[in-house]
């Protein structure tokens, strides 16, 4: 019996140091992967830039060069998904948490470069798209590809994919401890949680991290000052930047939803959908480049003081609109980056506001910017501990998670007091009810 048992406890024991093996694995492929997307994308960009009509001094290009590109970029990206892969499209995030419960299939050897592709070419179009949906997505997937590679059994499915995930957030970010925490605590209902699959987590997220580092760098996305704070009379304020960031949560996910539903029953074709957004990308971005793209030079602008509190107000509101329509034409990209530039533009406008009426308790606009990132990260995905530990790590200020606890927590209780669900799951249960349908 003794035999047995013992015999039981090692071949325990060496799956679970194959499973930590793997998640290495994992965590390579997938920093290398986001690498060269990140890299690819970062080209893409300069490339647009040296032949625009600015630069060569053709007057008659200045429409027609950008509309272009956008329009090719954009119809590409969705013939790409419809075609081959309708997985694909949005962050595919909430497909990864179906993948975990066993309810969706991860069909890696499509999704893998449809995901790839398909998102180089709209994050490139200038559609309000982030890169962190993509490099979670390909994560994931190639969990599941290292699982069937290496003839694993089912059960290592949710650890495997959970470490793709996590190395797939932080590759993207530089947030290794983000996209721990990410899994740990939006993926929860979903991740089978114990000492060995944890430990997986962090082997992955540590070395897609690494990678990226190698590859294309390291240091804190977002550049901005490094805050102190020392003004605990004024923290009342960062709760009431928590109310209003749960209410603009509910909003936005409400909006989302809609934007899926209007294109899912409009019908309209490829061409059509690439030729309206790629008009509407276009006009805006000649006038108002900030309010288009992802948002990291918009992130940099809005802290730097660079607009009116006027102008941030149009600019907040024209992303939000922005944002959803880019999301709900079916396109692949994330929502987090466009998420984050949204609540840095509250942020700051409300830190503005409160500087003019409390002078005393304002140490810079700024602060309230940082804190808006993890305050409208708790009120969408509701998951607060996310949006804190990705706040911290994006911009390196690591003093201020005092200020941004309470903004993050405010938001998610208001936010979910007001009815609102974490937004991926409301994307799971829609896609469901539609393949029900």
């Amino acid at each position: 019996m003794r035999i047995k048992k013992t015999s039981r406890l090692r071949e325990v024991d060496t799956r679970n140091y194959k499973l930590l093996f793997y998640a290495l694995l994992v965590g390579l492929i997938s920093g290398i992967l986001s690498s060269l997307f990140r890299l690819i994308l970062s080209y893409l960009n300069t490339l647009k830039i040296a032949f625009s009509p600015d630069r060569l001094n053709l007057d008659w290009l200045n429409w027609l060069w950008p509309f272009f590109f956008s329009f090719l970029a954009i119809w590409f990206s969705i013939f790409l998904v419809k075609k081959f892969a309708p997985e694909a499209a949005g962050s595919g995030i909430q497909e990864i948490e179906g993948a975990l419960d066993g309810i969706r299939p991860i069909r890696w050897k499509k999704v893998l470069p449809v995901k790839f592709f398909g998102s180089i070419f709209s994050l490139s179009s200038g559609l309000l798209l982030g890169r962190e949906g993509p490099t979670v997505q390909m994560g994931a997937n190639v969990g599941k590809m290292i699982k069937d590679v290496f003839k694993q059994s089912e059960g290592e499915n949710n650890p495997l994919i959970s470490t793709g995930a996590a190395a797939g957030l932080a590759s993207a970010f530089n947030a290794p401890f983000a996209g721990i925490i990410f899994v740990i605590e939006e993926m929860n209902g979903h991740f089978k949680f114990n000492f060995y699959s944890v430990a997986a987590l962090m082997i992955g997220a540590g070395s897609a991290d690494m990678i990226v580092r190698l590859m294309v760098g390291g240091g804190p996305i977002i550049e901005i000052t490094i805050f102190t704070f020392e003004q605990l009379s004024g923290i009342w304020l960062f709760v009431l930047l928590g109310i209003l960031l749960g209410f603009v949560g509910f909003i936005f996910n409400k909006l989302l939803i809609k934007s899926l539903d209007f294109f899912d029953k409009t019908k309209l074709n490829y061409i059509t959908v690439a030729l309206l957004l790629a008009f509407a990308i276009t006009v805006v971005g000649r006038f108002w480049p900030d309010m288009i793209g992802a948002g990291y030079d918009t992130i940099f602008n809005v802290t730097k003081n660079s607009f009116t509190l006027q102008f941030l107000l149009l600019l907040f509101l024209a992303r939000l609109v922005l944002s959803v329509i880019s999301y709900g034409s079916g396109v692949p990209g994330g929502i987090f980056t466009p998420l984050i530039t949204l609540g840095v533009i509250l942020g700051m406008l409300f830190g503005g506001l409160a500087q003019y009426f409390f002078p005393d308790l304002v140490q810079d606009p700024a602060i309230f910017a940082v804190a808006g990132m993890a305050g409208i990260f708790a009120s969408t995905i509701r998951a607060p501990l996310t949006g804190l530990a990705l706040s911290v790590e994006m911009t390196a200020n690591y003093e201020l998670i005092l200020p941004l606890i309470f903004t993050a927590v405010t938001a998610s209780v208001c936010t979910a007091v007001l009815g609102n669900g974490p937004i991926y799951s409301i994307l799971l249960k829609r896609i469901l009810a539609r393949n029900t349908h």
